[in-house]
């Protein structure tokens, strides 16, 4: 039996790459129905920087209660390559915004199921504004 396809979302999210080089997505969302309306698109409300710094006030340790790596309190926000989801509403689309790095078939695929995408129209282009310092 198959697991429920998760909701629609909208969201922000980062690419974390470990000392061994292993790939690991973390993300904030919002379901569709409870996107905030900017122009003529639906998105997350928060930021990548306030997002990132609520993150690593908890500490190592309590970002392993929540399930996030310990990893992200060593961190600035702009460290990881990141990238955004938002819903295009006169194309009735979703557009992935993604760190050139994070474009590849694999992470794609792995954004696309967090954000419950894989039975919705979607696109992925790149922006300026989510490329990592690193």
């Amino acid at each position: 039996m198959r697991a429920p396809e998760p909701e629609p979302s909208v969201g922000i999210f980062w690419g974390l790459r470990d000392g061994g080089g292993a790939w690991e997505l973390v993300h904030a969302a919002t379901p569709l129905a409870q996107a905030e309306p900017y122009g003529d698109c639906l998105t997350y409300p928060g930021a990548h920087y306030e997002v990132w710094e609520g993150w690593r006030r908890l500490r190592p340790a309590g970002l392993r209660a929540r399930g996030l790596p310990a990893m992200i309190a060593a961190y600035e926000y702009e460290h990881f390559p990141r990238g955004r989801v938002v819903y295009m509403r006169t194309e009735d689309c979703f557009t992935i915004f993604a760190d050139r790095r994070l474009q590849r078939p694999e992470m794609i695929g792995w954004i696309v199921q967090l954000f419950g995408l894989a039975e919705r129209c979607h696109v992925v282009r790149s922006d300026a504004h989510y490329r990592s310092l690193s």
